[in-house]
């Protein structure tokens, strides 16, 4: 392959894969325990999960869908959680400052599903749906965990109330 087919390629490469990467998804590994069982069942494997940007461009998450979004806490980090309540829902919180929140417009209610080993809404409150990045679909590796995401709420952390 001469210098020139090289330099040609990328210059056709690079941008159509960064376009790929900024509006369709990526694929992400997910680190620690708090999304547990659903994710990294096994402390000592470690799930990766293609993250869809596309299917949150407009902001159209549902309750139950499982999310990437930037922390509350720490800009420079990213977290996986499930949202649990969306806007003007009225959630039981798990040792939040007040036993019941009802969901800010513009915001959702997050928690991991491993309870009591996860930094989530119960300990920052509502998250606005700017700091939304992507939605998990499915995960990717390792091969013997293939499987789509589903999305659904555990029984016990569905909203008292939910908006119409």
């Amino acid at each position: 392959m001469s210098f020139r087919s090289l330099f040609k390629s990328l210059l056709f490469g690079v941008p159509i894969g960064v376009t790929f990467l900024d509006s369709v998804g990526y694929v992400a590994r997910v680190e620690g325990i708090s999304m547990q069982p659903v994710l990294n069942p096994e402390s000592k494997n470690t799930d990766y999960v293609f993250l869809s940007r596309w299917a949150v461009s407009d902001y159209q998450i549902n309750r139950g869908d499982i999310i990437s979004l930037v922390s509350p806490k720490d800009p420079n980090q990213k977290i996986i959680k499930r949202v649990v309540a969306l806007e003007g829902d009225v959630v039981s919180t798990l040792g939040y400052k007040s036993k019941y929140v009802r969901v800010p417009e513009g915001h959702c209610w997050v928690e991991g599903d491993h309870t009591g080993h996860t930094l989530d809404s119960n300990s920052f409150g509502p998250v606005s749906l700017g700091l939304i990045s992507a939605k998990a679909l499915c995960i990717v590796w390792p091969p013997e965990r293939w499987q789509s995401l589903e999305t659904k709420l555990p029984e016990s952390r569905k909203p008292i109330s939910i908006a119409i």
